[in-house]
């Protein structure tokens, strides 16, 4: 045979084997290992796909710290905000069956729904529940949910009418939760399913993705499973120790739509290839939405204020920065990016699709240390990229570390020292009672031994007692070390009784889910 007859023949063979496939970052296994000593991260599991196939997907460290079960591809982690695009895609699988439309209007398909504003109620879709321009501020309602909830979605999605809006309804972007409450209310009344049963049966089965759960009942039945852990010995959270939480301390499954799912790296590396290949499952015989829907998921919808870095992470910063249906688009040095990332307590997540170079990974984390997972992904972007290697957790780490040192200052300058034998200016019976805030319900002030007890009634373990602060302020110190500290202003009435308590986070990096300040307590009045 000739040289160019055997060329012509190894080229072809070439073409019908498909593109090739680049190996991981050489060294990527020392690297992540280098990773969790670093930042005293216990574990956590990365997966690569590229051109249809998973080329990496292995776990690193330890489940739970102080036990020896390993971390491996199949363990299953909370994954919270990342599983916004699993709601989408559970919506999408009804758009394409022609039982919704993705600019019908909420209250055509979920009766009783209302916001503050009854032209907003009017006038709001579905693509509005998920792109965050309601007018709703950062994070509001949250703590229907946060730190846990007994309250059903049903009964969450109807307390929305009382959350007071931030700016007028599509003129901005203010990241939320609860309308993705409201979209899994929504799938449950077009369906007569409930989001965990229809996102099991109509996504995660469908696309192969059988270890992972959208249920905690589920995920409690995996042995396989990561643990939270955080630092909460610290004088803010995410200082201190790193230790294993309770698990069953999570977020309430009320607000699961917006990212209750549990997934292993194995599954999430199915996701990966569905995604990039616009909805075809990966054995090629079938769709989890059609064209139309991926299209739709990946255009952008709402801009995103782009704020400055400083001159340390100045290449990380983006060109352009929007939100799309259950996916943030931006670019990296100039290349179209469509990621997520997701926090839950104890758990971190990011979820990374390249586009143009048909590449996707995921960082999955049993612990709050954002920077290993952030500092990871830049990595393996600048690699699949081909640009050249940057310590980007040490510049990630150098700027928390600047960061938390300004968060430490400024809580010092704000904490007025407590005189021996202080007492508030008020008998601590003139404080107890029972209040309401319009959203969130009911909490009850007691007093106990010569203390204070707050209990947030409807956030199962969120008590705690109130140490006096300064004038009418307390500081309310939770039993449950998870949750992160309050202030508590006591306004008085002109006959020195309490008309209204206001709340404010102690930290200055509070996460915005703890939405103190939009509460707003006022005294129950007595039936009858």
């Amino acid at each position: 045979m000739s040289r160019p007859l055997a060329l012509m023949l190894t080229l072809a063979v070439l073409a019908l084997a498909g593109p090739a496939l680049a190996a991981p970052p050489p060294g990527l296994d020392a690297r992540v290992d280098g990773l969790l000593s670093t930042f005293g991260t216990p574990g956590l599991a990365v997966v690569i796909v590229e051109n249809g196939r998973i080329t990496h997907a292995k776990g690193y460290g330890v489940r739970r710290l102080g036990f020896p079960e390993r971390i491996d591809k199949d363990t299953i982690f909370p994954t919270a905000s990342t599983g916004k695009a699993f709601t989408v895609a559970a919506l999408a699988t009804l758009v394409d069956e022609g039982k919704i439309a993705w600019d019908d209007k909420v209250i055509d398909r979920l009766p009783g729904f209302q916001m503050y504003d009854p032209w907003v109620t009017r006038e709001m879709t579905i693509r509005d529940l998920l792109v965050h321009r309601s007018g709703l501020g950062l994070g509001a309602g949250d703590l229907l949910f946060v730190p846990s909830s007994n309250l059903s979605r049903a009964e969450s999605v109807r307390r929305l009418r009382y959350i007071k809006p931030a700016t007028s309804f599509r003129s901005g972007y203010a990241y939320d939760n609860v309308l993705y409450m409201v979209a899994g209310q929504l799938i449950e009344a077009v369906t007569g399913q409930t989001w965990e049963t229809y996102v099991r049966e109509h996504v995660l089965k469908p696309a192969g993705m059988l270890d992972s759960t959208s249920d905690d009942a589920d995920r409690f039945r995996n042995p396989n499973r990561a643990w939270p852990h955080g630092r909460l010995d610290g004088p803010i959270r995410g200082l201190g120790t790193q230790v294993a939480l309770d698990e069953r301390n999570g977020l309430g499954s009320n607000a699961a739509p917006a990212g209750g799912l549990a997934i292993s790296a194995a599954d999430m590396g199915r996701w990966l290839m569905i995604q990039l290949a616009h909805g075809k499952l990966p054995e090629g015989d079938g769709r989890l939405f059609s064209e139309d829907a991926s299209r739709e998921m990946w255009t952008p919808q709402t801009l995103q204020p782009i704020n400055p870095r400083p001159a340390s992470l100045a290449e990380s910063g983006p060109q352009f920065l929007s939100y799309a249906l259950g996916w943030e688009v931006r670019d990296w040095r100039g290349h179209k990016i469509i990621w997520h990332a997701g926090a839950d307590i104890g758990f971190g997540a990011v979820v990374v699709l390249i586009p143009e170079k048909n590449v996707g990974f995921s960082i999955l984390m049993n612990a709050e240390d954002g920077v290993p997972t952030i500092g990871l992904m830049y990595e393996l972007l600048d690699y699949y990229l081909g640009y050249p290697k940057a310590d980007w957790p040490s510049r990630l780490g150098a700027y928390k570390k600047i960061q938390i040192n300004a968060a430490l200052e400024a809580l010092k300058a704000n904490t007025v020292p407590t005189l021996s034998g202080a007492k508030p200016p008020l008998a601590l019976e003139t404080y107890a009672g029972d209040y309401v805030d319009p959203w969130y319900g009911p909490i009850s002030l007691r007093v106990e031994g010569g203390r204070l007890l707050i209990d947030f009634k409807q956030s199962p373990g969120m008590v705690g007692e109130l140490e006096y602060y300064q004038f009418n302020t307390f500081k309310a110190v939770w039993r449950d070390k998870q949750i992160e500290p309050a202030y508590l202003t006591f306004s008085l009435s002109p006959e020195g009784k309490v008309d209204r308590i206001r709340l404010k986070a102690v930290s200055p990096l509070a996460d915005f889910s703890y939405d103190y300040q939009d509460l707003d307590f006022t005294p129950v009045t007595p039936a009858g």
